[in-house]
């Protein structure tokens, strides 16, 4: 058993659990409402705190700075450290602020002023960037050959994450989104102080790590496909309390499967010689890298400079990706934190609401895993990551546009294309800042580059989405109904969209000699080895 403990592969289930539950920011359509009745908020004020969630949220560079500190000294000695001081500080944060924000919701506590609350907020979706950056770098680092699949797995659990605690939301407490928030409170914190002694770096390579790793995407998939056909089926029948108990449960033994997927391939590495014996002329299989042994691919680190924040942010590179960040992950950022008010003003049910949340953490998880795993394809093929950078936000302006027009089923088509675009950045952003700046201080610069994501959606949410539906709300409680309410808002980030796709399109043409030269060729010879 302890074997089996001490693997990467225990490492990598035991990362994707706590990325399940890590999404809580993701909900906050669910809770929104009743958190803007009981404070007393209009719009602008509860996108206000939302941006604060943002904020928290993305804003991981001190996450990142913890994790190099607590792995610096066990890479140096050549011990498999792990990360569990940065899992620690988030499983508090996150207990600290979801518990607060109950509290005040219920009366338990005295109404606290709004900067208070934005507080609260802050605290309880910062502990998301300390889970997100133990997990995706220890990731890359288990395995750096394959960052695009690894990162679109983790980043993929945490876009499915939303979903998965809806699940439990209708399971445990359907209808009553104030129990929801306390229960934001006390499970991420028990699920990530359970694992995160099993979350540890091995920086050894096997020959079958695509095939575990592509077998941990099936499970994503599947997972995805569940979760999706749950919430048709919730959102057509009305589902009894044994119905969603039962629907909770199956969603449970299927994400525990990944402890097979990690059996297994520990039960490979330690017999390699049963599975290559049997091919002529070909090196000495039997020093395979296992978890604990050789690595046989050992990166050439002489290959690639590893910068720090500093070092990066003085290149041209790190802020065309900063500003295509703001264009795509603001504004994408700014679609979920309003999509609920946008279905009440286009008419939408309270179930068809609660079900655009839900199905977005779908989609969200759709972008996030393709782009990854889609993205690493074709890097081995020549192809400059980049590029699907570009693409995403291409359609992502033809996503906000579909968000204007109003037309009768608009979200549903608006909140799939939004979706997917956004949800890819998250994969995409991360593989290519460990490329062009190394992975030594991954875990602090994806995560500045992530401020971009707050910084957009404050922009968009406040000062426009916000701002323009006030200024033509009407009637009790400073509501609007009807198209006119977000069109406008969504036709100018359409063409902020559009102004990131030419940004990435920029940073494309730099970097495309780096990635002939330099990744493609380190990926090709590593395959031949």
């Amino acid at each position: 058993m302890e074997s089996l403990l001490n693997t990467k592969w225990v490492s990598t289930a035991a990362s994707i659990w706590i990325q399940c539950t890590s999404g809580a920011s993701y909900t906050f359509g669910i809770y929104s409402s009743v958190l803007k009745s009981s404070q007393s908020y209009d719009q602008s004020t509860l996108d206000t705190v939302s941006v604060f969630k943002d904020i928290g949220a993305n804003v991981g560079v001190l996450s990142g700075l913890l994790y190099s500190t607590v792995t610096t000294s066990s890479r140096r000695s050549g011990v498999n450290s792990s990360p569990w001081v940065v899992h620690v500080a988030g499983a508090i944060q996150c207990f600290v602020g979801y518990f607060l924000m109950w509290a005040s919701v219920v009366g338990l506590i005295s109404r606290p002023p709004v900067p208070l609350m934005c507080l609260f907020m802050l605290v309880a979706a910062h502990a998301q960037t300390f889970f997100n950056t133990a997990n995706v770098v220890s990731g890359v680092e288990n395995f750096r050959n394959f960052g695009g699949t690894i990162v679109g797995i983790m980043k993929g659990f945490l876009g499915l994450s939303g979903a998965i605690l809806i699940q439990v939301y209708n399971a445990l407490c359907q209808g009553d989104p104030t129990t929801f928030i306390l229960i934001l409170a006390i499970v991420p914190t028990l699920v990530s102080l359970t694992l995160m002694p099993c979350v540890k770096i091995y920086k050894t390579t096997t020959f079958d790590d695509k095939n575990h790793l592509n077998a941990f995407s099936a499970i994503a998939l599947i997972v995805a496909a569940y979760l999706m056909l749950a919430i048709i089926l919730e959102n057509i029948f009305s589902f009894p309390v044994w119905g969603r108990t039962i629907t909770f449960i199956i969603l449970l033994v299927l994400l525990a499967s990944p402890v097979g997927i990690a059996a297994k391939a520990l039960k490979e590495e330690k017999d390699p010689l049963e599975r290559y014996h049997q091919i002529p002329g070909e090196p000495d299989q039997t020093t395979v890298g296992s978890s604990s042994g050789i690595d046989l691919f050992r990166d050439d680190e002489d290959d690639e400079k590893d910068m720090n924040l500093f070092q990066a942010m003085v290149t041209v590179n790190f802020w065309l990706l900063f500003i295509a960040m703001i264009c795509g992950m603001g504004s994408g950022l700014a679609t979920i934190n309003n999509i609920s008010q946008i279905g009440e003003s286009l008419g939408y049910t309270t179930m068809e609401r609660s079900s655009l949340v839900a199905l977005w953490s779908i989609w969200n998880f759709l972008g996030r895993f393709g782009g990854g795993f889609i993205s690493d394809i074709f890097l081995h093929k020549g192809w400059a990551r980049p590029l699907f950078i570009v693409i995403t936000l291409a359609t992502l302006t033809f996503g906000h546009l579909i968000v204007a027009s109003g037309f009768p089923g608009n979200l549903y088509i608006g909140s799939i294309v939004v979706g997917i675009c956004y949800g890819s950045q998250w994969s995409l952003m991360p593989a290519i800042t460990s490329e062009i700046f190394g992975v030594r201080h991954m875990g602090t610069i994806f995560n500045a580059v992530a401020i971009a994501s707050p910084v957009g959606s404050y922009v968009f949410s406040v000062r426009i989405i916000g701002y323009l539906y006030d200024k033509v709300a009407e009637g009790e409680g400073n509501s609007c109904y009807g198209t006119k309410c977000f069109m406008l808002s969504f036709i100018i980030m359409a063409s902020v969209a559009f102004f990131g796709f030419l940004v990435a399109l920029a940073l494309f043409f730099r970097t495309r000699w780096f990635y002939g030269q330099l990744v493609v060729r380190r990926l090709r010879r590593l395959s031949i080895s």
